[in-house]
């Protein structure tokens, strides 16, 4: 999380001691974005998120502070697209090592800097487990590396892309002139002092734009000492979890959704819509740790959920509020899960659109799949009889005996219409009510009772007897 919430002056960033800037006399804001061990889901969740914390402060110089013995390579293509988001100057700081992964995204930062014992390369894809990759996969996957390389690098000045490659392909050769930095059957590695090291006419650096002690020392040489103000991204727990929450986002969604509809089903039971609205708002806070959602599609939840509540409690049968709560609901759990970027234009196409839409599909569909399991397999009576459609219209006086079609004119069921009732349990609107002794499940058309309240029966539907109260002793 962000140390402070304002820029501050910092005292030290995970191995990179004495970070200090004079804020009274500060023009740049820096932000320092570590990056520790391998390259994964949660380095791609900190970065992402201290990037557009960026850019909503208007900060100037991004460092990414690395340390990383590599990781994997669909995040490292996302970092890369993220770092490409930011306005401003971005710096890698290699702290100790940028091996593989890290190497590649340290040739899409503008410049790279280097500890004096820092070390960068051995960028080869490998499998997953540590294997190599088999033939001709393996030149597709060099092929398309060095392409993105040379995409990424050409405009950064030094050797840099010729640099990356030789790092990622071994079958490459690679010299300036007559010296051959690399020979075929190896891959490059540089250290500090190599990096910094002078070829070609005008002398050029082969990969490094600087030496510096720490990364204090750093942004003295970049913005000058006393001009500078830092802000750092401490990572957290957060992201690790919410790498487990965004990947299982389709069963949060799914169970979520069938807690809301169990509970527009049977509204007064309470225990499912709250655990619908626990269980989305853990989508929510996945998804805004892991840099994407802010606070706006919460809002938009909450108001939908607010008007659904409306539909429920205070005018059911209305229609039009419910309606507008659940496309809102569906609308916010797409928007949180949109990669949208502070300040620049929202562009929607498939990429953006994609996985929020199938994340929200599998979620629909698992919920409706639920119900149906919850209908075939659960008990009737109880908590569950208004819920799977088994409402006792022709109550008993110790249960509830099922239904499973609308009332027809002229039955026994039919002629309750203008009976007197007493209310069995709360109405909220939705409760039991008792008539000669048996009793039924009912709803209230507006407003809640309580217990012992009298009603009258003003019509039958398939979910049980619709019902009001006297006017004078009715709670709405």
């Amino acid at each position: 999380m962000m140390a402070g919430g304002q820029f501050v002056q910092a005292q030290e960033a995970q191995g990179s001691p004495n970070i200090a800037g004079n804020v009274a006399d500060s023009s740049k804001k820096v932000m320092v974005i570590p990056v520790r061990h391998g390259i994964d889901k949660p380095a791609l969740y900190v970065l992402r998120r201290g990037l557009k914390d960026a850019i909503t402060m208007g900060v100037d110089t991004i460092v990414i502070d690395m340390e990383t013995p590599g990781g994997r390579l669909d995040v490292t293509f996302d970092i890369l697209k993220a770092i490409e988001r930011f306005p401003g100057k971005t710096v890698t700081y290699i702290n100790s090592e940028a091996i593989s992964a890290g190497a590649l995204i340290s040739a899409g930062t503008d410049e790279i800097w280097f500890a004096p014992q820092g070390v960068i390369g051995a960028a080869a894809p490998v499998m997953a487990t540590g294997g190599e990759i088999d033939g001709t996969m393996r030149q597709k996957i060099i092929s398309y590396l060095k392409a993105r390389i040379r995409a990424i690098s050409d405009e950064k000045g030094c050797y840099r892309a010729d640099v990356i490659s030789a790092m990622v392909d071994s079958d490459m050769e690679f010299k300036i002139g007559e010296t051959v930095i690399k020979p075929e059957g190896e891959l490059l590695s540089l250290t500090a002092k190599e990096s910094m090291e002078l070829y070609g006419e005008p002398p050029r650096s082969l990969l490094g734009k600087g030496i510096a002690q720490n990364i204090s020392d750093l942004l003295n040489q970049i913005h000058g000492e006393g001009n500078y103000s830092v802000e750092i991204i401490e990572p957290s727990w957060s992201e690790d979890l919410a790498q487990w929450i965004t990947a299982i986002t389709p069963a949060l969604l799914a169970f979520g959704l069938l807690g809301l509809f169990i509970e527009f089903k049977t509204p007064g039971f309470g225990i499912f819509g709250v655990a619908g609205i626990i269980l989305l708002s853990v989508v929510f806070l996945g998804h805004h740790t892991a840099g994407l959602s802010g606070h706006e599609p919460l809002l938009m939840l909450l108001l939908g959920l607010a008007l659904i509540s409306l539909e429920i409690f205070i005018f059911p049968g209305t229609i039009v509020p419910g309606i507008t709560g659940a496309v809102m609901v569906l609308a916010s759990l797409i928007w949180a899960m949109l990669d949208i970027w502070p300040n620049q234009p929202l562009e929607f196409n498939s990429e953006l659109l994609m996985r929020p839409m199938i994340n929200l599909a599998l979620g629909v569909a698992g919920a409706i799949v639920l119900f149906i399991a919850l209908l075939r397999f659960l008990p009737s009576g109880g908590p569950w009889g208004g819920m799977v459609l088994q409402t006792a219209v022709g109550g008993e006086p110790d249960g509830i005996h099922p239904v499973h079609a609308p009332v027809e004119a002229g039955t026994a069921q039919a002629n309750l219409v203008g009976s007197m009732a007493v209310a069995a349990t709360d109405l909220y609107p939705s409760g039991q009510v008792t008539i000669e002794g048996k009793r039924y499940e009912a709803r209230l058309q507006v407003g809640s009772v309580e217990a012992g309240t009298e009603l009258m029966v003003t019509r039958i539907s398939e979910f049980g007897l619709i019902v009001e109260a006297c006017k004078k002793e009715a709670n709405s």
